[in-house]
């Protein structure tokens, strides 16, 4: 009917549950104690605990500010959102342009990893199995996951509860099983500096494993963009995003101490991702059939983290072309479902061409280090932008809310943590502990230097013909609050 207003997401579909496992499973817990956190192994040695306690501190500084910003400005735009209000509604423009494009990476990066995850242990049990099929298990993820975004946001985020569950309860029952079976050889001196690596002592090694162990934090301010779609978001947000960070924290403490005391502190800077000396490699060594176990939590988990990064990025692209920044095509939703339904599709067919393209024109482990360096590279960025927007949100807006600790100590303190970390992923050798990086692996800052510079000529061409536009990017529509004016100064207004 003419005037009537558009279908927008579904308001109050899903709860504190949902939206907190939104989170976690953006996180890849299981993926990431796998893979992720026994590369800091290298430099922390059996020290490695007290690297990923030092990098759940310097996580929750950030985690705090956003939850502290989705509090206030629940939105879908969530990052953009938070930069557009914080900052200027042009850096929250350029963050979304970034945050989408990498969120959209994710699926494909979490894609390969199920495919060669599978086709390497499915050769390794059966060797007539041919290791590099790998794209059948890869296609056959996409599916799942576009079919739980398609029907809408409660069966997606439930979908991902279901996951998150199983992979936590598995690691977290296997890590008890390894503190149990080491004995008398628990012992808290991984909470110290006397076993990293060789050529990192003491506390160098630790902030140097930090480093690493920082990586994989990020997913935490997933549960962000589902605020339109939450019951009380304001308190839920909070909630969700602290309790996933801490929450998970924790898992990340227990689990690798567990494995640091089985393995043995002395010899666990030899400790990684494959082979032997892993969680797979001492779950076949020690435990019999949990192996299985534990690599289904590890095919689980990066199941749930696409299916979490791909209503991310849905979401986001979904807010900014309801204010006609991106093409109205990802404003489109299904009148049943309300569920973002163009940017669903798009999403999907976006991750399978990257997975096949680049898993087939190189090979899916190295297609895997490619899109993983570009994502992290934007994604600690953008952490970095939302951390200063928490103080000029504050600053700005809500002077009489603003707390000298929360808003400002927080924030200098998360911008501290992650720069290190970015520059651990541009691959800029600015620490000792920071390699350059080799091709094609080294391509990732060209392309995130090209896709940010074309949202900066995107911009200016708004700026010039809707500058009005852009200025939407800092509307808080649950509330439908107005838009703020783009001024001259470079001040937004209300």
């Amino acid at each position: 009917m003419a005037g009537e207003a558009p279908l927008g997401l579904r308001p109050e579909a899903i709860g504190l549950r949902e939206v907190l496992f939104q989170s976690i499973t953006a996180m890849a817990p299981a993926a990431a104690v796998a893979a992720s956190i026994p590369s800091g192994a290298a430099f922390a040695g059996g020290s490695l605990p007290l690297a990923v306690l030092v990098a759940l501190v310097a996580c929750l500084f950030t985690a705090s500010c956003v939850a502290e910003l989705a509090r206030r400005l629940p939105a879908a735009g969530s990052v953009a959102t938070y930069a557009a209000q914080g900052l200027h509604p042009a850096v929250g423009f350029l963050v979304g342009w970034g945050y989408v494009f990498v969120e959209a990476l994710v699926p494909p990066l979490l894609l390969l990893q199920l495919g060669f995850t599978t086709a390497g242990t499915l050769h390794q049990e059966w060797p007539s199995y041919p290791e590099d099929l790998w794209w059948p298990w890869a296609v056959a993820g996409a599916v799942v996951i576009a079919t739980a975004g398609y029907f809408g946001v409660r069966a997606s985020a439930r979908f991902g509860t279901v996951l998150g569950v199983f992979e936590v309860l598995v690691l977290l029952v296997f890590a008890i099983w390894l503190i149990v079976r080491a004995g008398g050889d628990n012992t808290l001196s991984v909470f110290g500096t006397s076993h990293t690596a060789e050529g990192y002592e003491g506390i160098s090694g630790v902030f140097a494993g930090s480093v690493y162990t920082v990586l994989a934090f990020a997913g935490f301010e997933a549960a962000a963009p589902l605020a339109e779609e939450t019951k009380d978001p304001r308190r839920t947000m909070h909630r969700a995003v602290l309790g996933a960070a801490l929450a998970i924290g924790l898992f990340y403490v227990v689990t690798t101490y567990a494995m640091t005391v089985f393995f043995g502190p002395d010899r666990f800077s030899g400790f990684g991702a494959s082979g032997a000396a892993s969680w797979e490699g001492v779950a076949r060594g020690s435990f019999g059939l949990f192996w299985v176990l534990v690599f289904l939590a590890v095919v689980n988990s990066t199941v749930a983290n696409a299916n979490a990064c791909a209503n991310v990025s849905t979401r986001t692209a979904f807010a900014l072309a309801r204010i006609k920044v991106f093409p109205s095509l990802f404003a489109r939703i299904h009148p049943r479902y309300r569920s973002p339904v163009a940017g669903v599709l798009v999403q999907g067919a976006v991750a399978v061409a990257v997975m096949l393209g680049l898993g087939l024109y190189y090979d899916p482990v190295t297609a895997f280090l490619l899109l993983a360096t570009v994502i992290v590279t934007v994604v600690i960025g953008v952490y970095i932008v939302v951390n200063a927007a928490c103080t000029g949100y504050f600053l700005r807006r809500r002077r009489e809310a603003f707390s000298p600790v929360k808003h400002l100590l927080f924030p200098l303190l998360g911008i501290a943590a992650f720069v290190p970390a970015l520059l651990t992923a541009a691959g800029l050798p600015v620490f000792d502990f920071v390699s350059t990086l080799s091709a094609p692996v080294s391509y990732a800052g060209p392309v995130v230097g090209v896709w940010m510079a074309a949202g900066v000529v995107v911009l200016l061409v708004l700026l010039r013909r809707r500058p009005g536009r852009i200025a939407e990017t800092a509307r808080v529509h649950l509330d439908d609050s107005p838009a703020p004016d783009l001024r001259p100064n470079g001040a937004v207004q209300q």
